[in-house]
């Protein structure tokens, strides 16, 4: 199974022909996910972006935030864990693909200890050839005891599975 594809670890099961009647209906939200310094500043090393209001809480209280935040990039690379405990597992997939992302805003800051989780709504869902789906996911950052999400976008996947097998 592909990393951070749709189905992997929600202990809930559902037939590819049972999801194509979920189309524009939420299927499914994730666990709640901390986002610590520690982990925002793991994350301006492996970018190499250090710009301050992500590594130095007086710059980030000086452009006018409670503490420092994450980086946008960073709450949208938490889509993968999102899916696995959030997205129902897809039975008999054999694979999954990570295709791309559509229409993707930032609308709220992510401070420095806030918990995160993802909702997913399906929008879309095609088979491009037999046995194989391309998904579209509606996903919004819900931030714990906040309004706004810190953001919304359309995740793209590819998924096969496995033909079902016809009894004689």
């Amino acid at each position: 199974m592909g990393q951070g594809c749709p189905g992997e670890d929600t202990g809930q099961t559902v037939d590819i022909e049972e999801l194509k009647t979920k189309v524009g209906q939420p299927i499914g939200t994730s666990e709640w996910v901390e986002v610590g310094q520690d982990r925002i500043e793991a994350f301006a090393e492996t970018t190499l972006d250090f710009d301050p209001i992500h590594v130095d809480p007086q710059a980030a209280h000086n452009a006018g935030f409670e503490g420092t935040i994450a980086h946008g990039f960073l709450s949208l690379s938490l889509l993968a864990p999102f899916y696995k405990s959030g997205y129902p597992k897809i039975e008999r997939r054999s694979y999954g693909l990570n295709y791309g992302l559509n229409r993707v805003r930032f609308l709220a800051p992510v401070l420095n200890g806030k918990r995160v989780r993802g909702h997913f709504k399906l929008i879309d869902l095609v088979e491009r050839a037999p046995n194989r789906y391309q998904l579209t996911s509606e996903v919004s950052v819900e931030i714990e005891h906040e309004e706004k999400p810190a953001l919304v976008a359309e995740w793209l996947t590819f998924v096969e599975v496995e033909p079902q097998e016809i009894e004689p």
